[in-house]
Formats: C-alpha cells, sequence, structure tokens
C-alpha cells in the first residue's frame, strides 16, 4: 500500500493505460479520480472494478483540453476527497499518416489534447497540492526515441511534453512537487486495435524491435507509475523511465 491515504487524478482513465493505472494506483491504497472525455461506459467500468477490489473511486468527465473542464475536474476532486496528491496525466490522441497527409486540424486536435491538456491540468494540480508538495507524471511514448515514420505529429507532441516535464521538474522542485515521465513502448491497448496498428504486418515489426519480444500490456505500464508516484521516488525528478521492453 505504498500510496495509502493518498489522493490521484488519472486522465483518459476509460480503457487501456489509463484504466490500468487507475486500478494500478487504487491498489497501492490511493484514491482516484478516473477522468475521461466522452467514454462514460468505460471510466464507470474502470470505477466498478476498484470499488470491488475494496478500493475508493469515481469518473469525472472533462474535456482537458478545455481550461473550464479542468478546473471542474480539480474542484470536483477536492470536493470528493479533500486533497490531491498525485496527477497521471494519461489522455492523449494520435494519428498516424503520412506529412502530406496532416492537417491544421488534425495538428491543433493533437497538441491541445497532449500538450495543452497537460499544460492545463498541471496548472490546476499545483494550486491544490498540499504543503507537502505532490507528484506528476506524464505518459509520453517510446516514440520519442524511435521516431517511427508517419507520427510526425504525434511524436512531436510527446516530446513537446517531455520537454515540458524538464522545466517543470526544475521550475516547481523548490516547491518539493516532482515531475517525471513514462514512455510505454508499442502496447496492446483497445485504441491501437481500432486504428489498426496492431494488425497484419505492423505486428510483427513491433514485436522484432522489442529485444523482450511481445507486444506491452497496459499492466506494463502501471508498475513504473506507482513507483514515481510513491516516496520510493522522492529524490526522483525531471525523468524518462521507458516502459518499453527495451524498443528504443
Amino acid at each position: 500500500m505504498k500510496l495509502c491515504d493518498k489522493v490521484a487524478i488519472v486522465t483518459g482513465a476509460s480503457k487501456g493505460i489509463g484504466a490500468a493505472i487507475a486500478k494500478g494506483i487504487a491498489q497501492a491504497g490511493a484514491k482516484v479520480v478516473a477522468n475521461y472525455a466522452s467514454d462514460h461506459s468505460g471510466a464507470k467500468k474502470t470505477v466498478a472494478a476498484i470499488r470491488a477490489a475494496g478500493g475508493q473511486a469515481v469518473a469525472v468527465k472533462a474535456d482537458v483540453s478545455k481550461s473550464f473542464d479542468v478546473q471542474e475536474l480539480f474542484e470536483q476532486t477536492i470536493r470528493t476527497f479533500g486533497r490531491l496528491d498525485i496527477l497521471v496525466n494519461n489522455a492523449g490522441v494520435y494519428r498516424f499518416e503520412p506529412i502530406e497527409a496532416v492537417t491544421e486540424e488534425e495538428f491543433h486536435r493533437i497538441y491541445n489534447t497532449n500538450v495543452l491538456g497537460a499544460l492545463l491540468t498541471m496548472q490546476e494540480a499545483i494550486k491544490r497540492f498540499g504543503p507537502d508538495g505532490g507528484t506528476i507524471i506524464n505518459i509520453a511514448t517510446a516514440g520519442i526515441s524511435t521516431t517511427a515514420p508517419m507520427s510526425s505529429v504525434y511524436t512531436s507532441s510527446k516530446s513537446a511534453l517531455v520537454t515540458l516535464s524538464h522545466v517543470l521538474a526544475k521550475e516547481l522542485g523548490p516547491r518539493n512537487i516532482r515531475v517525471n515521465v513514462v514512455a510505454p513502448g508499442a502496447t496492446e491497448t483497445e485504441g491501437a486495435h481500432a486504428i489498426g496498428v496492431l494488425e497484419g504486418p505492423m505486428v510483427k515489426q513491433l514485436v522484432d524491435g522489442t529485444p523482450l519480444g511481445r507486444l506491452g500490456q497496459p499492466e506494463d505500464i502501471v508498475g513504473p507509475v506507482v513507483f514515481l508516484a510513491s516516496s520510493d521516488a522522492h529524490w526522483v525528478t525531471g525523468e524518462v523511465l521507458f516502459a518499453s521492453g527495451g524498443s528504443r
């Protein structure tokens, strides 16, 4: 119970990596706010699983790219649980396409969620962390290192998130607020299947490029997040932890 009595917000917690993180943090003892943008059913399942295991959780709808929604998310967290200790910025959107196909609308869609959304949630979190500080964990991608073709907008947005995390680790360190990044490798999620990333020859290519010889599962990302959120990592900030099976 490394996170006993802590309160955490996990954005994008209705499915995939976000749902696994929310459940893993709850299993470690934290009370969890499972944020979602549109998948109410998925968020309810996340919360139900946490409660069935004896944990405490609520689902809160908010589009992290909208400042009003973000303020409401954090205000409801305080109203429900009375404090905030951990923020996990997992919400993210992506599309893989050649540079010629990128539109202005798609650029803004990805950057508004992946970069602006994280900035807005971090602004609200630092207002509500207590005198002992808090911890922020931003979920990026191992793609910041592998820089795969057809991922220009998505990968660059996550690279921006990493740089933002490095800056804020220094800026917020004097306030005892730690900021770190977890960079997952190719992970088998509903979203990845939905856009066809894990279909056909692409799967073999991804597995062949991973020294541990398999795709990641959402649960593989939980341990690194719990570690960074816990007091075990009290001397760790400004770091990028790759959870990628060695694919870098």
